[in-house]
């Protein structure tokens, strides 16, 4: 069973069976590693699990090495790990684990190989290769996983409503991993999680919140969220996107449903990028819409301002779901309130103006921002979507020549509010901001030139209209 291994692994995997013959131990390889090892899918996480001490293991096992890693243990929990050679290895002795209904925290005492294995969730994580010298590498599956996996088939080794009753945050990974590895819930196990939504809410939210971020890194976002969706466990943990499910009629005029639109963004967005923070823009971009929906006669379904209402959003969700409060909120947000501009820009001659004016507020993150655009165009029209594309080319065109010409990306204006101050002999107050916008909008409207001297001069003009005399 360890042929698919890297001479490496297999080296190591030998070290750490050394280790536990010393202790007089059993142990073994187990869950995802000899999981993604069969399926040839990259991993760098090994957990052994002994019979006996896992951090007495752990210690051993770091002193066949030299020099020797770093032992990092927790007593409590009677777990350790240590890094080789760019492989994070886990120790835990094998247990038994018992639940209480109202918490997913188990009582766990000492247990067999076999207790062990009842205690995953799914039987792909279920499997394990013995490291003993009387069976070395021998595949041990109590649950025919190997099967499973090559069916791409998601299933728990025992009942699934205790299984998920037991630690409901299994339901979130069955889901994350259906998304992950393109498998599918087998019905019994799908029932369980359908059967048992309401226990999410003994899950901590970072737990929850991990497992979201999991699934939107996957190749393809949408099976996962709509999993969630149609389980119910979305309703629970994330209600406003919920919202945008559905379409609505009226006097024969209906609307896209918002939903799945969205989800056809973020797997657009998936295509093109890696980065988690722009997935997350698309899953939010049109997280105002529910709230801005109005239906006016002779016209149609309108989303008004759902940019700017999405956009002040952001922060409260972020919030909720424990999602960093820092540059990484502040560009979602940005992206979300700005996310139609572009689009509006193909709808009409394109002025410098305007382009100065996108070039300045996305500032960095424009590239990102065409991104989301370009992801936003779902339509199953054909030509639509080339009118579409090609406009955007247009508008990628204008950026170029003038930032090129301009250089407004991240600039600031050439007066600032101290200079402000400092000249009118004044304390910070309202006027100067008045002012210090108004140098701003002259330059990006094209008013004044963008140098020190002509903004100089604005300032002067500006300040008399408000009364404002410089001091001698």
């Amino acid at each position: 069973m360890l042929t698919q291994y890297t001479g490496r692994e297999r080296f190591i995997l030998k070290k750490i069976a050394h280790a536990a013959e010393v202790l007089h131990v059993d142990c073994y390889l187990i869950g995802g590693f000899v999981r993604d090892k069969l399926i040839g899918r990259p991993t760098h996480d090994a957990d052994i699990v002994c019979v006996g001490d896992g951090i007495a293991l752990a210690h051993e096992t770091a002193a066949q090495f030299s020099p020797a890693p770093k032992v990092a243990f927790f007593k409590n929990f009677g777990t350790a790990h240590i890094h080789v050679d760019g492989l994070d290895i886990e120790f835990v002795g094998a247990r038994k684990e018992s639940y209480q209904y109202h918490s997913r925290n188990p009582e766990v005492s000492p247990g067999t190989l076999a207790d062990d294995q009842h205690r995953r969730d799914f039987t792909m994580n279920a499997m394990a290769i013995s490291l003993n010298r009387s069976n070395y590498g021998e595949l041990i599956d109590p649950f025919d996983g190997v099967t499973d996996l090559n069916n791409k088939i998601i299933r728990t080794p025992l009942d699934p409503v205790r299984t998920f009753s037991d630690d409901p945050l299994r339901m979130i990974r069955a889901i994350r991993f259906a998304s992950q590895l393109q498998f599918h819930i087998e019905e019994k196990t799908w029932c369980g999680i359908r059967d048992n939504v309401h226990r999410i809410q003994i899950i901590s939210q970072e737990r929850i919140t991990d497992e979201l971020n999991k699934i939107l890194m996957s190749s393809k976002p949408s099976v996962g969220f709509d999993l969630l969706f149609k389980s119910g466990l979305l309703h629970r943990i994330f209600p406003q996107m919920v919202d945008l499910a559905g379409a609505e009629f009226k006097d024969g005029l209906g609307h896209k449903d918002n939903f799945y639109h969205t989800l056809q963004v973020v797997d657009n967005i998936a295509e093109k990028s890696d980065d988690l923070w722009l997935r997350w823009a698309a899953l939010l971009h049109d997280i105002g819409k529910p709230a801005t929906k109005k239906f006016e006669d002779g016209h149609g379904w309108t989303f008004h301002g759902h940019e700017v209402v999405g956009g002040r959003m952001v922060p409260r969700i972020f919030t909720k779901l424990r999602l960093p409060q820092d540059h990484k909120m502040k560009f979602v947000r940005k992206l979300v309130e700005l996310h139609l501009r572009p689009i509006s820009l193909t709808k009409e001659n394109i002025t410098d103006s305007a382009i100065r004016r996108l070039l300045f507020d996305a500032g960095e993150d424009i590239e990102a921002l065409m991104t989301l655009c370009k992801a936003d165009i779902t339509s199953k029209n054909k030509q639509k979507v080339k009118k579409y594309l090609d406009n955007f080319e247009i508008v990628q065109k204008r950026l170029n020549e003038v930032e090129e010409k301009d250089k407004i990306r991240n600039w600031q204006p050439p007066i600032s509010g101290e200079t402000i101050m400092e000249v009118f002999g004044i304390g910070p107050c309202k006027k100067v901001g008045e002012i210090k916008n108004a140098i701003k909008d002259a330059i990006l409207d094209g008013i004044i030139e963008n140098n020190y001297e002509a903004a100089y001069d604005f300032m002067l003009t500006k300040a008399g209209e408000l009364d404002l005399t410089p001091v001698k």
